[in-house]
């Protein structure tokens, strides 16, 4: 099957970035707070389907959680402590690169936490979920999915690439034979955290220009009807003539020394 063309993808993404301006612009108008989960296995396309969301938002109004493993004090701490600490305020929207859901996920396959740890979660992730969405927190929990063999075709990329170098860790390498452990972890994850509250959407990221755009469409027609109209807004012309800036200005690179600087390297 062909994969998307990036052409095609950015004639089909545009007007979904009018849309999640106007959500945007809803939240911020009605005080709604907005949390997404992007779950997965390493390289299925969390990060790009994260930008594809943000991209067109005020990084003011939009965040990206992505968390570092917990320090030695977190730890100790109650498992959501530090989860809770990034939930939006009024108007916000939160994407968590990754979120509470490690627990079910990587700490459990790769031995981080215990078994009695993991199932203890599993017990209580629908009660905090549900008082999330009792307190008027909009959320939504993607899974992004992909076979064995692309995710193998993307960490060797990843491996060569000098630019994608540093999203390959050890832990990747190491999950690597891991996948069916992983696949049993996230049907025991939905068998006791999916419900009519708080579903899981599975996406397929086979191909991942066209899982964002799933993702996406599946995500804009989940939300209220989100049109509210911008605030009017007038741009009169000026009085008087227009004023230069005055400034110091860089010379450019010139080609030849690019491609001098290529020839060295």
């Amino acid at each position: 099957m062909k994969k998307l063309k990036k052409k095609q993808f950015e004639e089909l993404y545009a007007p979904m970035e009018e849309e999640l301006v106007a959500m945007a612009r809803w939240a911020a108008k009605t005080g709604a707070r907005i949390v997404v989960l992007f779950e997965g296995r390493d390289t299925a396309g969390k990060g790009g389907a994260i930008k594809a969301v943000a991209g067109p938002l005020n990084p003011r109004q939009c965040r990206v959680a992505a968390l570092p493993k917990p320090s030695d004090t977190e730890k100790t701490q109650w498992y959501f402590q530090r989860y809770a600490a990034h939930l939006p305020a009024a108007g916000e929207v939160v994407l968590f690169d990754r979120s509470w859901y490690n627990r079910a996920g990587v700490e459990r396959v790769m031995g981080y936490c215990s078994e009695d740890q993991a199932k203890a979660f599993l017990a209580a992730v629908p009660d905090f979920e549900k008082l999330l969405i009792k307190d008027g927190i909009l959320l939504f929990k993607y899974w992004l999915t992909t076979d064995q063999a692309n995710q193998e075709e993307r960490l060797a990329e990843r491996l060569e690439d000098p630019l994608k170098r540093w999203k390959l860790s050890p832990i990747d390498l190491a999950a690597r034979e891991k996948y069916d452990a992983y696949t049993q972890a996230r049907e025991a994850m939905l068998k006791a955290t999916h419900s009519k509250a708080s579903p899981w959407t599975l996406v397929d990221f086979n191909d991942q220009r066209l899982g964002r755009l799933t993702l996406l469409r599946d995500l804009l027609k989940r939300l209220p009807d989100t049109h509210v109209e911008p605030d009017p807004l007038v741009l009169e012309p000026l009085d008087g003539a227009l004023s230069e800036e005055s400034f110091g200005v860089l010379a450019p690179i010139a080609s030849f020394e690019v491609k001098e600087k290529r020839g060295k390297s």
